[in-house]
């Protein structure tokens, strides 16, 4: 009975440590903040993204851009998405949290997590590609807003990278059959000869 009666008070002793509710207007107002940004992207609603970020907020994108504050970050999605020349035709995003967001202080929060994104190209290729994110957010006066993004795919394994080996072979295979014929057309001039 004593051993039954020490494990309920280790229960009961620990059970506050355990139950403590975190800040949950803050996980609210984060999880809507990623809502948020997620349907932005998604529609490129650039004001609602620049909105949402703070003035000094540094965003470093996928292709390795460093966008500092609002304008640059318009000015990148501008340059990608529908300036002459642009490359991407479409983006559609979803980002998954790895876990709750860390809070430290009550003003501010970093949060990591993975992305599924499919790209189409003004080229007409198309790839999904699994990202990586991270993201600090801050409490700007009653809201949150993000202070820093920083986005990235494995370089080693994606759908870009497999398309350069497949293009690497084909090539390999195109020049290895064109030696081949050469080889056997050199070799029957050369019998002709003799």
């Amino acid at each position: 009975m004593n051993h039954r009666f020490s494990a309920l008070l280790a229960f009961v002793l620990i059970l506050p440590l355990h139950a403590q509710p975190h800040d949950q207007a803050a996980h609210d107002a984060l999880r809507q903040l990623k809502t948020t940004m997620e349907k932005a992207l998604n529609a490129r609603d650039l004001d609602t993204i620049v909105a949402n970020v703070d003035p000094n907020v540094v965003f470093t994108t996928m292709n390795g851009d460093v966008c500092r504050g609002p304008q640059q970050i318009r000015t990148y999605f501008d340059r990608m998405l529908t300036a002459p020349n642009h490359i991407v035709k479409d983006v559609k995003v979803s980002f998954d949290v790895d876990q709750l967001t860390t809070l430290y202080g009550g003003d501010t929060g970093v949060a990591y997590g993975s992305s599924k994104d499919h790209y189409e190209l003004t080229d007409g290729k198309t790839f999904d590609i699994r990202g990586r994110w991270t993201c600090t957010m801050v409490k700007s006066g009653n809201r949150w807003v993000i202070a820093s993004f920083h986005y990235s795919a494995n370089v080693f394994e994606n759908p870009i990278v497999d398309r350069y080996k497949a293009a690497i072979w084909q090539v390999g295979i195109g020049a290895a059959a064109l030696a081949l014929i050469a080889g056997l057309l050199l070799g029957r001039m050369l019998r002709r000869r003799v």
